[in-house]
């Protein structure tokens, strides 16, 4: 859907739901995270691209002290309570993400806002619509009644939203990509000191694409395995004696732990910024693009094997990928479910696409949704 298309959608809803015009109306996408999976909460590097599929929100501010939440992708009901009843859990469900940053900046809206989403981002997809989502709504409370707050600001607000009002544990990988990137780049982001670099990713120029595969199981970062995941690494982290696993030099310094488990963590952890430094110096260096995808194959095995969160799905899209021809792939997300990611020449894409969904069939799985990702722009008001 374009932004205008967009725009007028918007508009009719605001008005039909809440009998009004909104103040504005602001977009957030979604993010493919090209490689740096669950390094975001341990200090590491992550390198995102923002997808052309987003979230927007229309917005208006009330008098009444009430927030007021609706969602075109919902049952058709507003979940309406007071600003001063707003509590972790209270709302729960999707309206809980725009409630927490509501929460988060209620001291300037005592008055109350009315907020109708409007989302093309697959949900449960490992595609980030819960950020999509906060970020959305973020950028629109910050232009109404809080100017001065930096995109960075932002990134905090709607990862506290997540964190400790509806309780998914996930560091600042899937806000930042939301908030930060630009059209036609990749994101490096080091999650410790939250320095950021625009990488120039032009994969159509080199003969590329980078196909999304959604495997239809949808994942949630509320639940326990990401939680669980998270408190092995700092428990190793702990073991080890350092402040987080960014911490560790290499592979080598992790023989002094004993518990299997941990080190299977770490050494992923470990890994994996090594793997997300390499795919920038590919990119960033203007080598042969070609080069990322078997580092792409090594993070599929490394969160498989050692971070054990693949499904037999995603790894169902790997292997078949691989078999037609890709030059590289691997799961995407928090893990449990979502999507996958497959590097592949321009020409072979529909091939690629026909692999995998004909792998489905065998599998007794409903056919995947598949797309290529465009990296585009970060979270933007529309009107």
């Amino acid at each position: 859907m374009n932004d205008q298309d967009a725009v007028r959608r918007a508009r009719e809803a605001f008005a039909g739901t809440f009998g009004g015009e909104p103040e504005g109306i602001w977009a957030a996408p979604g993010r493919v995270n090209v490689i740096g999976e669950h390094t975001d909460y341990n200090d590491g590097y992550v390198l995102p691209v923002a997808l052309p599929h987003t979230t927007r929100a229309a917005v208006a501010r009330r008098t009444d002290g009430r927030v007021a939440l609706a969602s075109l992708q919902g049952d058709g009901e507003v979940v309406e309570l007071a600003v001063d009843d707003l509590a972790p859990g209270r709302p729960d469900g999707w309206a809980g993400y725009p409630a927490g940053v509501v929460d988060g900046l209620r001291d300037r809206l005592a008055g109350g806002v009315s907020v109708l989403v409007d989302s093309e981002v697959p949900v449960g997809a490992g595609l980030s619509s819960s950020a999509a989502l906060t970020c959305s709504v973020a950028l629109a409370l910050s232009d109404l009644v809080a100017p001065e707050l930096t995109r960075s600001d932002l990134v905090e607000l709607a990862r506290r939203s997540e964190n400790e009002f509806v309780g998914a544990p996930t560091g600042i990988l899937d806000q930042s990509a939301s908030l930060l990137c630009t059209a036609g780049h990749a994101l490096f982001l080091d999650t410790r000191d939250r320095r950021t670099e625009q990488v120039p990713l032009d994969l159509a120029a080199a003969g590329l694409e980078l196909l999304v595969v959604d495997t239809g199981t949808a994942h949630t970062h509320a639940d326990g395995g990401y939680g669980d995941r998270r408190r092995e690494c700092e428990a190793a982290a702990a073991a080890l004696g350092v402040p987080a696993l960014r911490d560790v030099p290499d592979v080598a310094a992790l023989a002094a732990l004993d518990d299997d488990v941990l080190l299977r963590r770490a050494r992923h952890i470990v890994t994996e910024n090594a793997r997300v430094l390499e795919v920038l110096g590919i990119v960033r260096g203007g080598g042969d693009a070609r080069d990322v995808g078997p580092v792409l194959t090594a993070g599929h095995e490394s969160l498989r094997d050692d971070f054990q969160i693949s499904t037999d799905l995603l790894d169902a899209v790997v292997e078949s990928a691989l078999a037609a021809g890709a030059h590289g792939a691997r799961m995407v997300g928090g893990g449990f479910g979502g999507s996958a990611i497959a590097l592949v020449d321009t020409d072979r894409v529909d091939a690629v696409a026909a692999a995998v969904t004909e792998r489905f069939g065998r599998e007794g799985a409903a056919p995947p949704r598949t797309f290529v990702a465009v990296p585009s722009a970060g979270a933007r008001r529309l009107a």
